[in-house]
Formats: structure tokens, C-alpha cells, sequence
């Protein structure tokens, strides 16, 4: 049973007893609403006003003719009331006043209060006054099904509903929306259909409400299929039902009928475009949600993004590693209005750090108001600095949330134990794995004994990563053992790799990299039968290695590069620059690392194959490409190779240029001869 959520009063109706009712002893307590010259205020509160009207009656039969009031003035105030947050104070005096008075609402009425309390967030209210009335009516049970639905109460609104059946009362097209909604946020199908059936029974399967409320939970429920169906069906479609459907198709990757639905949609909304966005940026599609991002913000487009667009949008930037457009986007927010918006500048804070501007993601971070920082907000600056290797920063940055009073969670632990095994800081990264527990209640998950598996790993105590391993409470997954390996091929510890490859050949046979990596450490030792095995295995299991792919943005433009790749048009100038860098780079004190590649090869062959790695191929054209002193921001979705991190070291000196690689492991920023990493990656 899920947990309601209270409000903090400890009387859930008023006490007539208790209660000033200031509201009838004494002159009202808001504003009257201005007349006669006297008034100074050109635009009087319109709530107030009306509120006042509803409220006159009851004034004057209490204070002039002190006779009991109609019960039907307060139904109306009631209902006003719903909604109005501020004014709980004054909905909870009128109640007190009927109280008073010793009357009792009839189901009608206690529909309205009901409704007042859910709205203005005080449920314990609502359900007290719902389970004092013994014959509840339909209007009565939509009330208080809706509250439930609303807080997250979705086993006591399905209660509700099915204790109306058992009552005789048939729910209508209020009530089975509300209850669809609780069965869709519990993932329960089966309860959906049965509420699919009881709909076919009433007729209202295709009640434009419950038809579309019935799509939405399929939908959410994981079963597109029978959503499309009903979609099919319905005579009378609203833009909610194609939003849902393509919602949908967009969360199981079925682009393509979503993108047909969204073609076929006679009136898009906000939500239709948002939802498009956010799907193409989830699937990978950058490239098409920043597309669409751009027709919407056309001047000629009739629907303009909101605050909910803007977030969907931002990681299809940080995907591409595409900073400039992350950067119009910034700019598109500022001058709507929403620069300020915490969630927003949250999303901004992710998009610079993952697109490599530490400096701006950090002001975006400073950008939002201290008493509006959230866990949410915490984190992601917390990450930023654990993907940009900045250990120290991630530490003081969890220190000052904690000092804030913001309690970590177990995201927290993951980017800060990360973060210091990017840094070398072991001993502090293990100081924060051991008081997880004890000190903020986190319990260690398998992605934490991961982080320590790397942290010790990094700093070359394997032995000790072996011991955690072996009294872990959990059995290690393919992200300790891959960390465990990687560790391994860094110490040259053949002994430890072997075992740590072998469970990787179980866990995921086919991922490549697990079998390169052995294979290299074999090569490394002469053990050229072993490296046999392993291609023989590899092309047994028909696994394919990962080729090499990196990209850099010019001018707002992203340009891909495979290893050895020749179809880029400048590829005759990239080659050539290429051929000539190796001399310029070892004046300075290169030697390139042939470990890298195969080992059947001549030695000229495998420094060509070193100087067409794609990473290299991505930096040559932005030198090429780009003036004096612009920063090259390069990604790639393997780990950056040794001789590729040696090499950009010295052409970051020779050139005089800060480089930025993007590896699927973390940010290396090259000045001056020198990487972040310290060479400790």
C-alpha cells in the first residue's frame, strides 16, 4: 500500500471549539474590495472580490438577522475555495462555522469540501470529511478517488472504486479516467483491463475522456499494441490520445510510427512537438530533435516551446557534444523568460558540463538561487565535475550540499566515489564508501562496490580490489569486472586480467573490447599463441570489434571521422597533415606506442594505423579548419587510446591550442603539454 502524503495539521477538520471563526466575529480577514473615490487600488484582486460576494450571505444572516444559514450558501464558497491554496485559512473557517452550528453536509457538500481540501494540498482533511458521510454519492466518491490519484494514493483510490461497485454505484466518465490514471502509475495492466471492461459495460469505451485515459494507460503500461488498437477504434480522437500514442512509440524506439502519427496530427500542441523531441533525444537522434527544435522556434510556427521543450532539447545537445547550439538554446530560454527556471538552469548545468565547458555549467550552477536547489541540482554539478576528472571540486560541492542540509542519495555516492577515482583521491574515495551507511543511510549498491573496484584498481591495489570484490554481498556484475580488467591492463597484471576476462566472456560475450584488451596484454608478453586464441574466439562467437568513431563541431557544424576514414572531403589535407606530424611531435619528445595495435604487422604499419586513429583524424581537420587559439572539442565513443593521449599532449604545445577530447569514460582537457588527467586515466 502506497503512502499518502499529509499535510501537517494535526486536526484534520476544524474544531468549532477551538476555531476563532474570526470570519463571522469579527470583520472579514481580506481585503474588502475598494469603492468610492477612495479607492487607491486601480485593479482590485478579482478573487477577493468575488470571494467577499459568496461570503455576504452568511454575513448577514449571522450578523443581522441570526438565523441559521442556507445550506446552500456554502456549497458555492466551497467550491470557489478549490484550487485557491492561499485561502485554505478561510475555507477551514466557513467548515468551522458549520460545525458551530452543529450541521451536517449532505453528500453534495462534502463532494465540494472535499475537493477544496485535496486542492490546496491538505488530504488528511479531504479523506476525514469523506469518511464521515455513511451513504457516499458518486459526485462524492469522483471527489476523493481524484484526491488519491492526485498524492500518489493509487491503491486506496482503486479501493474507493471498487468499493462504489460493490455499493451499486457505477462509476462515470469523471471517476474511471482518475482510476485509470492509478493503474497506469502502478504498472497494473490487469487491474486496467478490468476497468477497460466495466467502461465497455456503461458504454463509455469511447467516451472521449476514458478513451483516451484507457490509451494512456496501455501506453504505460507497456502494451502499445492494445493502445493502437483503441486508437483505431475511437470515432472522436483528442490530442491527448495521439500525444500518448506517440509518447509511446518513442519510449520503445519505434521512431518511425511515431514519426508517422506526428505527420498524420491534424492540430499538434506543445506536447506533441515536446514529446517528439524528447523521444528523438532519448533514442539517439540528436541530430533530428535539434531539427525539430529549430522549425518550432521559426517565427512562422504557431506553437512556441516551453520550459518542458527546452529541457527535452538540451541533452540531444549534450549528446552531439554540439556547445554552440547548446548555447542558442541557452539563449532561446533567456529571452522567453525561463533562464531562471531551477530545472532549466539544472538541464544547462548537465548540457556545458557534457559538452565541455566546466565554466559555464558551473555559473549556471551558481545561477540558481540557494533556497531552490535540490537534491536534483546537487548531483548534476556533482557529476559535471566527476566526468571532467575535477575530484576535489566534487568533494567541496558535496560537502557544501551536505552542509545545506540536502541529503544524498545513492546518485550522489556514484558521482563522488567516480569522481575520485578519476582524481587519485583513493584513500578519500574509500573514507566516503565506508560512512555511506553508517553516516547518511545510503546502502552501498552494485554501481558504488564498481566505483571502488575502479578506485583501488586506478591506483594499482588490485589485491585489495580482489578482496572487495570477493566479500561483496551482491555478485559482481560486468561493470566491476570490466573496471577490474581495465585496471589490469593499466598495472600489466596478466594473472588478474585472465580471471576478470573469463567472467566477462560469460557476463557479455559480446562486447569486443573485454577480448582487445586481452589480446593486447598477450601481445605485450610475447604470448603471440594467446593472441591467436583470442581472434579465434572473437570470430567463433562472430563478435565484431567497436570501430573507432569521433566527431568535433565547426561553426555549428558536427564532422564524423572513422578510424582510417577516407570519404571526408578534406580527407586529402587531413592526411597529408597527418603524415607530417609524427616528426614535428617526436622533435618535441614523442614516441609513439605501438601496443595499441595488432601485432602481425611491420612496425611502419603500425605507427600508420596510429596516426589514422579517428581521434587523430578529428583534431587534424579543426586545426585545419580553425584560427589561432579556438578551443578543439572533440568526442569519441570508445576510451581514447594511450598513444592518441600522448600524442595530443604534444600537439597541444606544438600548436599552442587547448584540445578537448570527450571519451565514453570521462573529459580530457589538453593545454600546454599537459592533460587534466594528470596522465591518471
Amino acid at each position: 500500500m502506497l503512502h499518502c502524503i499529509r499535510s501537517s495539521s494535526k486536526n484534520p477538520l476544524p474544531n468549532p471549539r477551538v476555531s476563532s471563526l474570526s470570519l463571522f466575529h469579527s470583520p472579514p480577514s481580506f481585503p474588502s474590495p475598494p469603492s468610492g473615490p477612495k479607492c487607491t487600488t486601480p485593479n482590485p484582486n478579482p478573487y477577493t472580490a468575488t470571494l467577499h460576494s459568496l461570503l455576504q450571505p452568511l454575513l448577514v444572516q449571522v450578523r443581522v438577522q441570526e438565523q441559521y444559514p442556507d445550506p446552500g450558501y456554502y456549497a458555492p464558497i466551497f467550491q470557489f475555495l478549490t484550487g485557491l491554496h492561499k485561502y485554505l485559512k478561510i475555507g477551514r473557517q466557513v467548515h468551522g462555522h458549520m460545525a458551530l452550528r452543529g450541521f451536517q453536509p449532505n453528500s453534495f457538500l462534502a463532494s465540494k469540501m472535499v475537493a477544496m481540501y485535496a486542492s490546496s494540498g491538505d488530504l488528511d482533511s479531504a479523506v476525514a470529511m469523506f469518511e464521515r458521510i455513511p451513504n457516499p454519492s458518486v459526485l462524492l466518491c469522483n471527489s476523493i478517488v481524484r484526491a488519491y490519484a492526485k498524492y500518489g494514493c493509487d491503491n486506496k483510490a482503486l479501493h474507493v472504486y471498487y468499493k462504489m461497485h460493490c455499493n451499486g454505484l457505477m462509476g462515470d466518465n469523471f471517476t474511471i479516467p482518475f482510476v485509470l490514471k492509478s493503474c497506469a502509475d502502478l504498472s497494473s495492466v490487469g487491474m486496467g483491463r478490468c476497468v477497460h471492461g466495466q467502461s465497455l459495460r456503461v458504454g463509455l469505451e469511447f467516451d472521449l475522456y476514458v478513451g483516451t485515459s484507457l490509451i494512456d494507460m496501455y501506453v504505460k503500461c507497456g502494451e502499445i499494441s492494445d493502445a493502437h488498437k483503441l486508437f483505431d477504434r475511437m470515432c472522436v480522437r483528442d490530442v491527448s490520445a495521439w500525444n500518448a500514442l506517440i509518447a509511446g512509440y518513442m519510449r520503445e524506439g519505434s521512431i518511425c510510427v511515431a514519426e508517422d502519427l506526428f505527420r498524420r496530427m491534424a492540430c499538434k500542441n506543445i506536447v506533441s512537438w515536446t514529446a517528439m523531441i524528447s523521444g528523438y533525444a532519448q533514442n539517439g537522434f540528436a541530430d533530428q530533435a535539434l531539427c525539430l527544435f529549430d522549425e518550432m522556434v521559426k517565427d512562422d510556427s504557431e506553437v512556441k516551446p516551453n520550459w518542458v521543450t527546452i529541457m527535452s532539447v538540451l541533452p540531444a545537445c549534450a549528446h552531439s557534444a554540439a556547445l554552440e547550439r547548446g548555447r542558442r538554446v541557452h539563449n532561446f530560454a533567456r529571452q522567453i523568460g525561463l533562464n531562471s527556471n531551477c530545472q532549466v538552469q539544472t538541464a544547462l548545468v548537465a548540457m556545458y558540463a557534457k559538452c565541455g565547458s566546466m565554466v559555464d555549467s558551473r555559473h549556471c550552477f551558481d545561477r540558481i538561487p540557494k533556497s531552490e536547489r535540490n537534491l536534483i541540482s546537487w548531483n548534476t554539478m556533482i557529476t559535471a565535475y566527476a566526468s571532467h576528472g575535477c575530484g576535489m571540486e566534487s568533494v567541496s560541492t558535496f560537502e557544501e550540499m551536505v552542509r545545506a542540509g540536502i541529503q544524498p542519495d545513492a546518485v550522489t555516492f556514484t558521482a563522488l566515489l567516480s569522481s575520485c577515482s578519476h582524481a587519485g583521491l583513493t584513500d578519500v574515495g574509500l573514507k566516503y564508501f565506508d560512512c555511506m551507511r553508517t553516516l547518511y543511510s545510503v546502502e552501498p549498491r552494485h554501481e558504488h562496490y564498481a566505483c571502488v573496484v575502479d578506485l583501488l584498481g586506478r591506483s594499482g591495489r588490485l589485491a585489495e580490489a580482489m578482496e572487495l570484490i570477493n566479500r561483496m554481498p551482491m555478485q559482481a556484475g560486468p561493470s566491476i569486472w570490466g573496471a577490474l580488467l581495465s585496471a589490469c591492463r593499466s598495472h600489466r597484471n596478466l594473472d588478474i586480467a585472465e580471471m576478470a576476462a573469463k567472467k566477462l566472456f560469460v557476463l557479455e560475450p559480446d562486447t569486443s573490447g573485454n577480448y582487445v584488451i586481452l589480446s593486447n596484454m598477450y601481445a605485450e608478453a610475447g604470448m603471440l599463441e594467446q593472441v591467436d586464441n583470442m581472434r579465434a574466439l572473437l570470430k567463433r562467437h562472430g563478435v565484431k570489434k567497436n570501430p573507432g568513431c569521433s566527431w568535433i563541431e565547426i561553426n555549428g557544424k558536427a564532422h564524423f571521422f572513422l578510424g582510417g576514414d577516407t570519404s571526408h572531403p578534406q580527407a586529402g589535407e587531413i592526411y597529408m597533415f597527418l603524415e607530417a606530424l609524427p616528426e614535428k611531435i617526436k622533435s618535441a619528445g614523442y614516441v609513439p606506442n605501438t601496443s595499441f595495435v595488432f601485432h602481425d604487422v611491420s612496425e611502419e604499419e603500425k605507427q600508420h594505423s596510429l596516426n589514422t586513429h579517428s581521434e587523430k583524424l578529428a583534431i587534424a581537420f579543426g586545426l585545419l579548419n580553425t584560427g589561432p587559439g579556438v578551443v578543439l572539442r572533440v568526442t569519441k565513443n570508445l576510451r581514447i587510446c594511450g598513444d592518441c593521449h600522448s600524442a595530443t599532449k604534444f600537439i597541444s604545445k606544438i600548436y599552442e591550442r587547448e584540445i578537448i577530447v570527450r571519451d565514453v569514460n570521462r573529459f580530457h582537457c589538453f593545454k600546454l603539454g599537459a592533460c587534466s588527467c594528470g596522465d591518471y586515466w
